[in-house]
């Protein structure tokens, strides 16, 4: 979800504001670069380019309106060629996706051939494209000017003023809801952290092409609002307040005296250890990985382990069933864009130090280029963690571990998610999901568990007073099209069984064996494992707004194709089952979880078994002080 108050003088203009710090009308020298690789993202002056293209295409021209630019993303050239190209060879014909809306219903999907200027498809698929900051804006400002819905709020004794609104995606419940593309506007009292002060019971639903108020749902103004005290989580209003009864924790920071170990090339081309992959900004998935590939420590060839992944789709179901809550079934980067959700990365904070960061290339609403700076950093972590270790008397071996993170920060609306991508020299690339933020919180009567009656269920945490926090779900699907030395694959299944032993054969009665087993269909795989298709990329389908589900994973899947020495992509679902509890409140420690992709009988042996022990040496000389 995102939120905004386009009508009021605080939080809109704050919102508003970070997008139009964004909005730069020349692109900083970097961006300006012309493309040096078959899958670098869109420039600042090709997206420029591309509306020129857009504003003089007939359909579009004037007198014509204009349709909403939802996203110009690249069209990658075809896997073959892709895999086929070498630096130094002239880039493939670059051409451009456009995913664009006019009211009312009109999704279009665009082709644009760079290179000529022209356009090559346009079809008009079913199915709505991600909300824009536009629609977001008018669906709130709609919902503020209704007269029905104000009469509401000032039942509450709350004027416009008085509230900050987000525009919710409504899911899809029936065919009543096919015929206007909808937003439901909830409100909250106005406050730093006004998402733990929600205003219960109050639901507009908006024509958002239209600027309509169809319907209101309003229960009455008997749950009263949490009053949201010492909620402001800013360091600016904390630092003020007594101080904890803890030691202080002095910065931690990881100096590299000879610099980094990575190096980027053309601005995409990430080179480190024995790892070479290529990296850019997405507005749906956040940043996507391609061509990652390692050099065999023994041979000193090139072998390919994944020629992309990305995250595909994130679905958020909230476990309350009841009429203000029933529908909050997010699809979040279908619905709002992971990448054009990030803003610009805290520097020191989100990332060490010893971060570089890349910007990203977006299109506004009306087409024109913008940079989101600082989308993705880039840095070398050490924990103290080891790599590998074994010590006897007269040996003692240890090597620190050392690993290349690439990090995104996707904040849709009262949620954060953090999506690193972690390179360890061992050929294992992990991929860990943290969560942070607000929780999405339920007005109550409650103020305590006393007041309960037995057997009511809260469908979550009475969190403090007037405050129930919501059980609900993070499941986030990973893209993964693995090539693991080259690009024809087929997934391997193993099981652990028991095994008995035959008479006389040995003291023991039993032991573990491992069997294993190749998947010769899609549904013969114990996790989604579909044939490579360029056009399936997004595990909720291309279109999810108000998607009815028969463009998905699941529907693909289901024709159970070969899956046998192909092509082949891995799909990895990795969930949280969040239960609020009081330490969530007003804001939550962040709680991770990951998943790793790891060489199997892929290297002769350990493959940084020749890595160097630190020594003294190595290190810069840092003088140490305690206080005692």
């Amino acid at each position: 979800m995102a939120s905004l108050r386009p009508l009021l003088p605080i939080a809109a203009l704050l919102l508003l504001l970070l997008f139009l710090i964004s909005f730069h009308s020349d692109p900083p020298p970097i961006l300006s670069r012309t493309p040096s690789h078959p899958l670098d993202p869109l420039t600042f002056d090709e997206i420029a380019a591309i509306r020129s293209i857009l504003v003089s295409y007939p359909p579009f021209a004037a007198p014509n309106q204009f349709p909403a630019i939802h996203s110009i993303s690249l069209d990658e050239p075809p896997k073959l060629i892709v895999l086929r190209w070498r630096p130094g060879d002239p880039l493939p014909p670059r051409r451009a996706t456009v995913t664009a809306y006019s009211p009312p219903g009109h999704t279009h999907l665009i082709s644009i051939d760079l290179p000529s200027g022209r356009v090559l498809h346009h079809s008009n698929p079913s199915g709505f494209p991600f909300l824009t900051i536009d629609d977001m804006r008018r669906a709130i400002a709609t919902a503020l000017n209704d007269p029905s819905f104000l009469q509401s709020l000032n039942a509450r004794g709350l004027s416009s003023s008085d509230v900050n609104c987000a525009p919710l995606s409504p899911g899809w419940f029936g065919s009543e809801e096919d015929h206007c593309r909808l937003v439901k506007v909830q409100c909250f009292a106005a406050a730093p952290n006004f998402y733990l002060r929600p205003i219960e019971g109050l639901t507009a639903i908006v024509d958002v092409d239209a600027a309509l108020v169809i319907r209101i749902s309003d229960s009455g103004p008997g749950i009263p609002i949490s009053a949201g005290e010492d909620t402001d989580y800013r360091y600016s209003t904390q630092r003020n307040k007594p101080r904890s009864f803890s030691n202080p924790i002095n910065p931690v920071s990881l100096e590299q005296v000879g610099g980094p170990s990575y190096f980027i090339e053309n601005s995409h081309v990430i080179k480190w250890a024995s790892w070479e992959f290529h990296l850019k900004p997405d507005a749906r998935a956040g940043s996507v990985v391609s061509r990652a590939r390692l050099r065999d420590p023994e041979s000193g060839e090139w072998r390919s382990v994944m020629y992309q992944g990305f995250a595909s789709e994130l679905f958020v179901p909230y476990m309350d069933p009841s009429e203000g809550w029933y529908f909050k079934t997010y699809l979040d980067s279908g619905e709002y864009g992971f990448g054009v959700s990030s803003m610009p990365l805290v520097r020191l904070n989100d990332c060490p130090r010893n971060a570089h960061y890349m910007d990203a290339v977006f299109a506004a609403t009306d087409g024109s280029p913008f940079v989101r700076p600082d989308l993705i950093c880039i840095f070398e972590r050490y924990d103290g963690d080891v790599a590998w270790r074994h010590a006897q008397p007269h040996i003692r071996e240890a090597r620190p571990k050392i690993t290349l993170v690439v990090r995104t920060a996707a904040s849709v609306g009262n949620y954060d998610y953090i999506v690193d991508w972690e390179f360890q020299t061992d050929g294992i690339i992990k991929v860990k999901v943290s969560l942070s933020g607000m929780l999405l919180v339920k007005g109550t009567t409650y103020q305590n568990l006393s007041q309960v009656p037995e057997g009511e269920d809260l469908h979550g945490t009475l969190i403090t007073d007037n405050i129930i926090g919501v059980v609900h779900d993070h499941f986030l699907s990973f893209y993964m099209d693995m090539d693991i030395d080259g690009p024809d694959n087929s997934f391997a299944k193993f099981h652990m069984i028991k095994q008995e032993t035959s008479p006389g054969e040995s003291p023991r009665k039993s032991y573990m064996k491992v069997i294993g087993s190749i998947a010769k269909t899609e549904k013969d795989a114990q996790i989604w494992v579909t044939p490579y298709n360029k056009s399936e990329q997004w595990a909720g389908g291309r279109f999810v707004y108000q998607g009815h589900g028969d463009d998905t994973l699941a529907t693909w899947s289901d024709r159970d194709r070969g899956i046998e020495n192909k092509d082949i992509v891995l799909w990895y679902t990795l969930g949280f089952h969040h239960i609020p509890c009081q330490e969530d409140y007003p804001i939550m420690p962040t709680v991770s979880s990951s998943f790793e992709l790891k060489p199997v009988n892929f290297f002769r042996r350990n493959p940084i078994l020749r890595a160097p022990p630190y020594t003294e040496v190595d290190l810069p000389v840092c003088s140490v002080m305690a206080s005692l």
